[in-house]
């Protein structure tokens, strides 16, 4: 797997992967009806810097992320990712890749620390994850989704120090 910097062209696979997660609206807090013109200014546009996960036999999208500073100012030394692996490469560590990749760039771009706002409480998935990959829970906001079939859920904010 090789993880490089989005390219323009790229588009058309990243929607692919974007638009599915997106329209399920169960892991994001984006509008299931978001156009492909909307969600490419919200997935791409500045200051995220966007990498995908490519396998290099296919030349296959396997996952996107972004990273961005998390706040402006004085709180721009936290930044925050967002990830979406292919519905078809789930399970096989693109997820894990991607969050240490993230990390290294985070870290390499100045970046003190690193929050996720908003990781839902029944994405289990994405909990254990990134409880592996040594965040920690540092508050919840009960019932701050609104999940397409349980209703209001939890959601987590999740933080760890990179310096």
């Amino acid at each position: 797997m090789l993880i490089r910097p989005y390219m323009p062209g790229d588009w058309d696979q990243v929607w692919a992967i974007l638009e599915p997660v997106f329209r399920a609206g169960d892991t994001y807090a984006i509008r299931t009806d978001i156009a492909a013109g909307e969600a490419r200014e919200y997935w791409t546009s500045r200051p995220k810097q966007v990498f995908v996960a490519i396998d290099e036999t296919t030349g296959q999208l396997l996952g996107t992320y972004y990273v961005r500073p998390n706040f402006d100012g004085p709180g721009s030394h936290v930044c925050n990712c967002g990830y979406i692996v292919a519905e078809q490469s789930r399970g096989q560590g693109v997820a894990s890749r991607m969050c240490e990749h993230s990390l290294a760039e985070a870290a390499a771009r100045g970046f003190r620390a690193m929050q996720y706002n908003l990781v839902v409480s029944t994405n289990e998935r994405a909990v254990r994850l990134w409880k592996h990959m040594g965040f920690e829970i540092i508050g919840t906001v009960p019932g701050g989704f609104r999940h397409p079939r349980l209703g209001f859920v939890d959601a987590h904010i999740m933080y760890k120090a990179l310096a």
